[in-house]
């Protein structure tokens, strides 16, 4: 008799976790598998599923159409989202599905064929308590459910010879989940390396390793890594192992010195835990200067080795190796790596000048290339008399130089997402974004660029996500801080934003972004007084271009209209960059000057520089959005 070979919709079910937990506590691990099992078999025949078989917390599913078996799965995960929340004393249960379409071959109860190991290969691909489903499922499926879909960057399955895109379905009641290792307190800082040799003028190479330390380490998907804008006010401090640990939310530090003689280099590093004050791994390396690549390497290697132990992290990750480079060419790029923090005109200059002499050295210095597209970018950025099509296009051949010669630089794709994001192209600065993010999941520039692309399409869940593990990854960036705050104030969600405001406070005493914040902080609440007390302190603190259209607000809040339009009519004779038209046109939504409104909108869109989700967000701006002309605008902006 010829096989039975038809048309199906095929679904894998498997419990995250589940054989760890056997092995662990195996009464807890049956009692979840019988709930497990009760849960989810009601519910196939509802879409007419029929159960092929079950393998262990796993079962085989059989659909007559690609939509059925999709609404089973989401239905499935709602089922034990629900179940979750109405009963929480209970251990949840996290449930991976996968979904493929294709022939299958009958034989008896069971099925077979290529479709087969293909939707098992789907499955794991699923976040924990997610659905993935195959690009035929995707083709059945879109615009027939209300979810979104979202395309994974693409995978080549295991046993499958020809590559397969991937989709995720989005579920409006989780959302991603944060990774474990930002979301958790458990992490690691990496303190500035001390320079230990006679000529102050190599600190720059202590400074150097002590970056690309951090760079190296944050790639590891298990251990939280601290930026360096947060571990630098520490360098040499005199607080003490536990008082950094708590300030910055880590559970282990990393400590180091360099000292050179000529051509030989000394390096001293050690790991302490913060709650013991033991050491968890040290080691000195006595190497020839050439060799500093490949101490920096092993150092990498040996504390991924110590915090699996230590932090409990599981199976260790390697840092991912780099390729080789000439030696004179790595010390040219660590030294244009130190001159980035300072956004002058000289130091970026010099940097670039650094960057450039890496390259000419040795031409495929990959982090070479990845550093002048930045120092590109910021220049661009932080003095416009730059022409801008000249930085971006030198930035963008840069960027794509660097990820031609190694494509696993997160610092190449931020870039690259960064000239995308100018430009307006929502679709690549997501996908160049995400690449970054895998990359270096530690990375919270990436994560706050994100940010700000999800909250100008008002994805506010995701944008709040990403906003939190960039403070996770950098909890001293006041500027992360205070666009997280706007967003919570925007959502009224005030008393979580005024945490915010308060730390940034903290950190900068004598800054104005507290006072901005705490402005909006009492104006959701009604105090007007409270407010205009801390406009007037923001004016008072910030630079002079910004002073008259500060000013401006508080007369356009205290009432006094004609003062504050006589101040906007002074300012539109003078240039204003997008950040002070977007900032004017906010004072006129409070004035009610509708078409002067849309006057200054489009000047800070014309500037290239309109951050438009706080006028799509918050409540002050409301007469301004819902003026058709609103509409407009989002469509110029591609975010219609």
């Amino acid at each position: 008799m010829a096989p039975n070979r038809r048309l199906a919709a095929l679904m894998f079910t498997d419990i995250v976790g589940y054989t760890a937990l056997a092995q662990r506590d195996e009464p807890l691990s049956l009692k979840l598998l019988e709930r497990h099992n009760r849960l989810l078999r009601p519910v196939f025949p509802r879409f007419h599923g029929k159960e092929v078989k079950a393998i262990g917390d796993s079962f085989l599913v059989e659909f007559r159409s690609a939509l059925d078996a999709t609404n089973c799965a989401i239905e499935i995960q709602r089922l034990l989202h629900e179940t979750a929340v109405s009963d929480p004393g209970e251990s949840k249960v996290y449930v991976r599905i996968g979904i493929h379409l294709g022939d299958v071959v009958h034989k008896g109860r069971d099925v077979f064929g290529d479709s087969v190991n293909v939707a098992s290969r789907v499955e794991p691909l699923a976040d924990p308590g997610g659905i993935c489903i195959s690009e035929p499922v995707f083709g059945q499926v879109r615009n027939k459910i209300p979810n979104q879909i979202e395309k994974l960057e693409p995978k080549i399955l295991k046993n499958v010879e020809i590559p397969l895109d991937v989709y995720r379905i989005v579920l409006p009641w989780a959302g991603p989940e944060p990774p474990a290792d930002l979301a958790s307190p458990t992490g690691l800082a990496v303190l500035p390396f001390s320079n230990f040799s006679p000529d102050p003028k190599d600190e720059y190479i202590a400074d150097g390793l002590t970056e690309e330390l951090i760079t190296g380490l944050a790639h590891l998907r298990k251990l939280r890594v601290i930026a360096r804008t947060s571990v630098w006010p520490y360098k040499s401090t005199s607080k003490g192992v536990l008082q950094i640990g708590k300030e910055l939310g880590v559970s282990s530090i990393l400590e180091g010195s360099v000292r050179r003689a000529g051509n030989r280099l000394r390096i001293t590093v050690q790991v302490v835990d913060v709650r013991t004050q033991a050491h968890v791994w040290a080691e000195t390396y006595d190497r020839e200067l050439d060799d500093l690549l490949n101490v920096q390497a092993d150092i990498a290697k040996q504390v991924a080795e110590a915090l699996r132990v230590e932090l409990g992290t599981g199976q260790r990750e390697p840092p991912v190796p780099k390729p080789s480079v000439r030696p004179d060419s790595y010390l040219a790029y660590l030294k244009g790596r130190t001159l980035l923090h300072s956004w002058t005109r000289d130091s970026l200059e010099s940097a670039k000048a650094q960057f450039e002499l890496a390259i000419a050295l040795d031409p495929r210095n990959a982090a070479a290339h990845a550093g002048l597209a930045t120092a590109l970018h910021m220049f661009g950025l932080a003095h416009t008399d730059a022409a801008r099509l000249e930085w971006v296009e030198q930035s963008r051949r840069s960027g794509l130089r660097a990820i031609e010669l190694d494509p696993t630089l997160a610092e190449a794709h931020f870039s690259l997402a960064f000239i995308y994001w100018r430009d307006r192209d929502r679709r690549s600065t997501e996908t160049e974004l995400k690449l970054a993010i895998s990359l270096e999941p530690s990375n919270p520039q990436a994560h706050w660029l994100y940010a700000e692309l999800l909250a100008n399409e008002v994805r506010v869940d995701e944008a709040l996500r990403e906003f939190a593990l960039a403070e996770a990854a950098d909890p001293l960036w006041t500027h992360n801080l205070w666009l997280f705050a706007w967003l919570l104030l925007s959502l009224g969600r005030s008393e979580e934003a005024l945490t915010k405001l308060q730390k940034i406070g903290e950190l900068e005493p004598s800054g104005w972004m507290h006072h901005f914040g705490l402005a909006h902080y009492y104006l959701s609440r009604s105090d007007l007084d409270q407010a205009l007390k801390e406009v007037q302190l923001f004016e008072e603190r910030t630079v002079p271009r910004w002073k008259p259209v500060v000013r401006a607000w508080s007369y356009a809040l205290s009432g006094e209209k004609d003062k504050a339009r006589a101040i906007l009519r002074q300012e539109e004779t003078l240039p204003a960059f997008g950040q002070i038209a977007a900032f004017a046109a906010g004072v006129c939504a409070e004035l009610g000057d509708l078409d002067d409104g849309f006057r200054w909108l489009d000047k800070a869109f014309s500037n290239d520089n309109l951050p438009i989700w706080p006028f799509r967000l918050s409540p002050r701006t409301a007469r301004l959005r819902n003026d058709p002309r609103f509409l407009g605008l989002l469509e110029r902006m591609k975010l219609a």
